[in-house]
């Protein structure tokens, strides 16, 4: 039941929610209040003191607007709303009091500190502060903690906003950091001197509103207003996160989160921020053709001859890997198709029904979770497969949602109820059914992982999670760990049969990026892709095609959304665009592809899957229940071993292989009693 109040803000009247704080209102108003400490996805600390405001007819003295409601405001004495300034000569004394007061402290790092250039304490500084100190004693210092690889600390510049520890402690749901001591002594610390084990540890980054926590890898190469901004997507998993790539020349410094409230909102995991040193590593900048065994550089003119060569005539199978943009996907399945060949996505074998949208990714959104009373997750460790998501989980469990898994037992970072780790367990929870109560008022969400979809058993898995959604009154949703998988569905990636289906009998296999599969001796190969990983390994023909920032693409993240990738570098040496590589091959072989140009692709592509020009909207899917079968009592093992290593490009980075080392050392850690 809404509680709709009038209030006037700097004489303007607007209408709110009673629940809403002061300065949520102010900027309904469109009026902006000063602000550290408050983030709208945190709680509330109030300890900056910025965000003062004055309350007309309140108490003699300014009131932080973060921390009071406008319920709590008095209407004036006939009953006309109250009255808040956020610019009478009471507001603005206080905020250059409490601006004063925080730069007391501060030492002047701007030349030398990372944060320069995009600093709250500046920008704020020069609008609501004085241009003179009265303060004469030497300034404190303080320890910089060793927080691990990723964050550098810088604690003398920290205002004890507590942005950082209130984000471990909600968000990631790890409290590694905490505030000790009091008044000047009152520092920001890791427990016990440890580094941060999250994986979405770099997000403190971001929220830090002075430069006491700021990039490792990245300090001292550039400054922001150097940098080129693209906005983007993520592909490091399926989630689809809202990224901004900041490129220097034809470089990639960094990658940012984009606020978007239906994927990631504002967060991001570590191994999408700090990847892209992979992007500069083992890259592919030249065709390669191997001759006596050996591989040796050669040029576009003779190596698509020659893969045209091997093609014609062979059996032909193309494969397409995790980070396939649709449209190299499409170019592929049309060029080997019409060679009379297969094209198959599912290289790890899971058994997704081929043209059955709710089986391949279900019918719930992923903002669904918030507000979900149930959440069920089948074979699937989202801390790994999808961080973002599992916070969002973390956040539907934080306001009295309960959580419960089938599968390995894990550290999800929240509470959940373990119901077992094999088959037997499904197919029991499915007999028993739940009560009208459960099916009609909860909320609830079953979320199924690729774990669970793997093994032999995988299309019974699958129809027991759909038959689990019914009885349950939930939505479904398939967590994917591969960004390309949902949309090289979508346009028809698949064989009947699966993966071993589609490369048996194969004389030449296309492998469009797939790094995660062994192929076996036998077959002749073609490798198109970005980096040297396992497949160029195997490759007889290497066509080097350019990375996920280096090219426009369209990616489908694991709940159907369409979304649109952009180029924000070139890609090295003699490397090119994936789906020009492909209409390039199609003219060699005499069966040009009908396009020329990305946009006319992407008609093609449009007009045989309409949903795909809707970006960034999900498409309702029609429920079709796949039939059931018999479980098998094997169990659920999770598919991700290692986090930070993946994919070609997280492999190829320097920082992803440390990461990876001390998570295994930390692992490894044996306790005083063994």
């Amino acid at each position: 039941m809404s509680d709709l109040r009038k209030i006037i803000i700097d004489g303007n009247e607007v209408e709110v929610e009673g629940a809403m704080t002061l300065i949520q209102a102010c900027e309904v108003a469109g009026i902006e209040v000063p602000r550290f400490c408050y983030h709208e996805r945190l709680s509330i600390a109030g300890n900056c003191r910025m965000c003062l405001v004055e309350v007309v007819g309140g108490p003699p003295k300014p009131a932080a607007s973060c921390a009071m409601q406008v319920r709590d405001l008095r209407p004036g004495k006939d009953g006309e709303p109250p009255v808040v300034r956020t610019n009478s000569p009471m507001v603005k004394k206080a905020r250059e009091g409490v601006m004063e007061f925080l730069l007391i402290n501060h030492p002047l790092d701007c030349p030398i500190c990372d944060q320069g250039g995009e600093c709250d304490l500046q920008d704020q500084a020069m609008a609501y502060g004085v241009d003179f100190s009265r303060f004469r004693e030497p300034k404190r210092a303080a320890v910089d903690m060793d927080l691990g690889p990723l964050v550098e600390t810088h604690m003398t510049r920290c205002i004890s906003c507590t942005r950082c520890v209130r984000f471990i402690t909600e968000v990631a749901g790890i409290p590694e950091l905490g505030q000790i001591g009091r008044g000047e002594d009152s520092e920001i610390t890791n427990y016990l001197g440890k580094t941060l084990e999250s994986n979405m540890q770099g997000n403190i980054i971001d929220l830090c509103p002075v430069g006491a926590l700021v990039s490792k890898p990245y300090a001292f190469t550039a400054r922001p207003w150097e940098l080129t901004k693209t906005e983007s997507i993520d592909v490091m998993d399926a989630l689809g996160s809202s990224i901004r790539v900041d490129t220097k020349g034809r470089e990639v410094m960094r990658f940012l989160p984009r606020n978007h409230d239906g994927v990631n909102e504002e967060w991001i995991s570590d191994k999408t921020r700090f990847v892209w040193d992979g992007l500069r590593r083992q890259r592919l900048d030249k065709p390669y053709v191997r001759e006596n065994g050996k591989l040796r550089p050669s040029n576009w003119d003779e190596a698509l001859t020659l893969a045209a060569k091997a093609m014609t005539g062979k059996k032909v199978a193309g494969l397409v890997g995790d980070l396939v943009p649709v449209e190299a996907a499409y170019a592929l399945k049309q060029l080997v198709e019409g060679l009379g060949g297969n094209v198959e996505c599912r290289t790890d074998n899971a058994r997704l029904p081929a043209g059955n949208r709710s089986g391949y990714v279900g019918t719930a959104r992923i903002e669904d979770l918030d507000t979900a009373d149930m959440v069920l997750l089948i074979g699937t460790n989202p801390r790994e497969e999808a961080p973002v998501l599992n916070a969002r989980i973390r956040k539907a469990w934080a306001a009295g949602a309960e959580v419960a898994l089938i599968g390995e037992p894990v550290d999800l970072t929240y509470d959940y109820h373990h119901a077992g780790t094999d088959r037997a367990a499904l197919q029991d929870m499915i007999d028993k059914g739940v009560s009208d109560e459960t099916r009609d008022e909860k909320n609830t969400i079953v979320v199924v992982g690729q774990g669970a979809l793997r093994e032999a058993d995988g299309a019974a898995v699958l129809a027991a999670a759909q038959k689990m959604a019914e009885i349950s009154g939930a939505k479904l949703l398939v967590l994917h760990t591969a960004a390309g998988r949902v949309g090289a569905m979508d346009v028809g990636c698949t064989t009947e049969g699966g993966f071993e289906a589609a490369i048996d009998g194969a004389e030449v296999i296309y492998n469009l990026g797939a790094d995660e599969v062994e192929i076996s001796d036998g077959a002749f190969v073609i490798y198109q892709g970005s980096h040297g990983d396992r497949g160029a390994h195997r490759a007889d023909i290497i066509l080097p095609g350019a990375a996920y920032t280096e090219e426009q693409g369209l990616f489908v993240n694991t709940e159907g959304r369409p979304q649109l990738a952009l180029r924000a570098s070139f890609a090295p040496g003699e490397a090119k665009e994936n789906w020009a590589i492909l209409r390039a091959l199609s003219g060699e072989l005499g069966a040009t592809l009908p396009f020329d140009t990305l946009a006319q692709l992407r008609q093609a592509l449009v007009a045989e899957v309409p949903h795909l020009a809707k970006i960034d909207r999900v498409p309702e899917n029609e429920w079709r229940a796949e039939p059931l079968d018999t479980l098998g009592n094997a169990d659920f093992r999770n598919v991700i071993k290692d986090f930070y290593l993946t994919n070609p490009i997280a492999r190829a980075s320097t920082l992803m292989a440390e990461l990876s080392a001390g998570a295994r050392a930390r692992a490894d850690v044996k306790l005083a009693a063994e």
